[in-house]
C-alpha cells in the first residue's frame, strides 16, 4: 500500500506543503501540481459540484506522482469519509467541526476496526487492487496512513480547540479563515483582534497536543507569514485564484507595453 509521507513528516514536527484544487478537475492537475513541487493535493467536494465519480478519477491521477491526495468531504458523515478512502484518498478533511464528539465520530469513520468504524472492502483502490497482503496488515497499514484534519471555522470550534486537539485519530486542526472571521461577525478582517485570538487559542490547542496547525495560503508570502504564527501544514494556492491571479498579472504586463 502506497505510503503517506506527509502524515509522517508532521508526526515528525516538520511541515508539508501542497495545493488545494476545486475548479480544475483534470486529469493532468495532479501531475502539474506533483511537477511544481506539491507534497500534497488537497481536492474540494465542499463548495463544487464535484461527484464521488470525479473525486474517484482526480485522486487516481496522484497514483503516479509523488503528490498525497487529500480530499475535503461536504460534511463529517460516514458514506463521504469511508467512500473517499476507499477510492485512494490518503487524507479526508472535514469542515464545520465543532466540538470533541463530531471529532471523534470523524476519526473513527477514517479508521478500521477496532480502533474505528470504517467498513472492509478490500482488493480495491485504497489498497491498490491487491490481494496477497494480509486482511489484519493492510487494515493496520491504513489506519497508520490515513491523515484526519477537522476544520475550525466557527467561536465553537475555537472554544472546543483543545478537547477536539485532544482526540486520537485527529491529526490535523485546519483553521478555516473566512468562516471563522463570518461566524465570529468580521467578515474578511483577518487581522482583527478577535480573529487573531482565536487563531492563537487553536494554536496553543495544537501545540498542547502535538497536532498540526493547518490553513489555506493565498500567496507564497501569506504563507511565510503563516509559518511565522506556528503553522506546520499549508495549501499554498487555490487553482481559480492561482489562474485568475496570474494570467491577470500577465495581460496587465502587456498591455502596460508601448506599441
Amino acid at each position: 500500500m502506497r505510503e503517506n509521507p506527509v502524515k509522517r513528516r508532521l508526526q515528525e514536527g516538520g511541515r508539508s506543503f501542497g495545493t488545494m484544487v476545486m475548479e480544475f478537475g483534470t486529469t493532468g492537475v495532479a501531475r502539474l501540481a506533483d511537477n511544481a513541487g506539491a507534497e500534497f493535493v488537497l481536492f474540494d467536494m465542499e463548495h463544487t459540484a464535484w461527484s464521488m465519480e470525479t473525486i474517484r478519477g482526480l485522486v487516481a491521477t496522484c497514483g503516479c506522482t509523488g503528490a498525497v491526495p487529500f480530499v475535503r468531504i461536504p460534511t463529517a458523515e460516514y458514506h463521504f469519509a469511508a467512500r473517499v478512502l476507499d477510492a485512494g484518498a490518503l487524507g479526508v478533511m472535514a469542515p464545520m467541526i465543532d466540538d470533541a464528539d463530531q471529532a471523534r465520530s470523524l476519526a473513527g469513520f477514517c479508521r478500521y476496526p477496532l480502533t474505528g468504524r470504517r467498513g472492509a472492502a478490500f482488493g480495491v483502490a485504497h489498497d491498490d487492487y491487491r490481494t496477497e497482503e494480509p486482511l489484519e496488515e493492510k487494515m493496520r497499514q491504513a489506519n497508520d496512513r490515513t491523515l484526519v484534519i477537522a476544520q475550525i471555522e466557527s467561536p465553537w470550534g475555537v472554544r472546543n480547540a483543545p478537547e477536539i486537539a485532544a482526540v486520537k485519530g485527529i491529526d490535523v486542526l485546519w483553521i478555516g479563515q473566512f468562516d471563522l472571521a463570518n461566524f465570529s461577525g468580521r467578515p474578511g478582517l483577518f487581522d482583527h483582534p478577535d480573529y487573531l485570538a482565536a487563531e492563537d487559542e487553536v494554536r496553543r490547542a495544537c501545540e498542547a497536543e502535538g497536532k498540526a496547525l493547518g490553513r489555506l495560503a493565498a500567496t507564497a508570502e501569506e504563507a511565510r507569514e503563516l509559518l511565522d504564527k506556528g503553522y506546520r501544514i499549508l495549501a499554498v494556492g487555490l487553482d481559480l485564484d492561482l489562474y485568475r491571479r496570474h494570467l491577470g498579472e500577465a495581460l496587465a504586463a502587456v498591455r502596460e507595453q508601448r506599441p
